[in-house]
């Protein structure tokens, strides 16, 4: 804990246009195509970085939940792609369907997570990852298991998020490998506090930003993201069954090796829809103050918000979000 009186900062209800933003551009790369032979081709535009033992991490959902990545798509990346991955995740902070080890593991069962190891990193204890330059942190409680891999793949189902406003790459490993005792606790909870969700807002978006870093900078050049904006409910996969009804159009997947442009596009695909389209979930993002991540992943240096949009449907076309989503098709539920 750092124990220098720290203050959040503001503006986290406010969306800032490209042409407001400053500094370099990253890559990022979008498909159209939600399936998992999409998943395959775009994972191979970044991950050559994926080198011995590889961690899969992403959100595995409450027991039935429907709006987290599908299962089939998983299991080929891995079979043909990553065969020797690991899924990774940790316990939950609330108690329900993955609050024990021994409950978590009966979710995943029911949540057909069977045909490779999954490791909840917490099972065996904790271990703190440096957070450099954080203001509220100066290191972070994860899941021991983390320091059993050399690389991670953060693959993200893109959704809403009762607190964080948003849950992208982001989100995905600053809550997602924080251990569910402690980690979870210090970025959710003020000491002493009655309220275990008393955090909110800015500090709240900081605090799980810090931990993020903490796991970026553990895996440097090992690390890589792709973000699926597919049944993006305003709630995110912890509500399992009580999620919202899904109303946002489904529009693709983006990836990159920088998380805050694979973030950063991913909010910016969902403002470019018709208003009438994204109004919930923007309303999510912004009245939750979520874009707060954003601009302090950028003041923690850990990428840039500026970034070339890469088709990889139309020869690697340069493109616009706009234009990214200019043919998406109001939400239907899969069959």
């Amino acid at each position: 804990m750092n124990e220098q009186k720290a203050f959040p900062g503001n503006g986290g209800e406010h969306y800032v246009p490209y042409e407001e933003r400053t500094g370099e551009e990253s890559v990022v790369y979008f498909t159209r195509d939600l399936s998992k032979e999409g998943l395959r081709r775009i994972f191979e535009r970044v991950g050559a970085n994926m080198e011995g033992r590889v961690g899969i991490k992403l959100h595995t959902g409450e027991q039935n939940g429907p709006n987290i990545i599908p299962r089939p798509w998983v299991e080929e990346l891995i079979q043909k792609d990553i065969p020797q991955a690991s899924i990774v995740e940790t316990n939950t902070y609330y108690e329900g369907d993955r609050y024990t080890t021994e409950q978590h593991r009966k979710t995943l069962e029911v949540n057909g997570w069977t045909f490779c190891p999954v490791d909840i990193m917490d099972e065996d204890g904790t271990v703190f990852l440096p957070v450099k330059g954080g203001k509220w942190f100066t290191e972070m409680s994860m899941g021991k298991n983390i320091l059993n891999y050399d690389s991670l793949l953060v693959l993200t189902h893109f959704k809403g998020h009762q607190v964080g406003g948003f849950g992208g790459s982001n989100k995905n490993i600053g809550i997602g490998c924080a251990d569910g005792r402690v980690g979870k606790a210090m970025i959710h909870t003020t000491p002493g506090s009655d309220d275990m969700w008393d955090i909110q807002k800015e500090e709240f978006m900081e605090r799980m930003t810090e931990s993020a870093k903490a796991v970026v900078d553990h895996f440097g050049e090992h690390i890589t993201f792709v973000n699926v904006l597919r049944n993006m409910s305003v709630s995110c996969d912890c509500e399992g069954t009580a999620a919202m009804p899904v109303v946002t159009p489904n529009i693709g997947i983006v990836a990159s090796l920088d998380i805050l442009a694979a973030d950063q596009a991913s909010v910016d695909l969902v403002y470019a829809l018709n208003p009438g389209d994204h109004s919930d979930l923007v309303e999510r993002m912004e009245t939750r103050h979520g874009l707060r991540q954003l601009t302090y992943m950028k003041e923690l240096g850990m990428g840039n918000d500026r970034y070339r949009l890469i088709d990889i449907d139309h020869e690697d076309a340069l493109i616009s979000p706009k234009e990214a989503v200019k043919d998406v098709k109001p939400f239907a539920k899969e069959q």
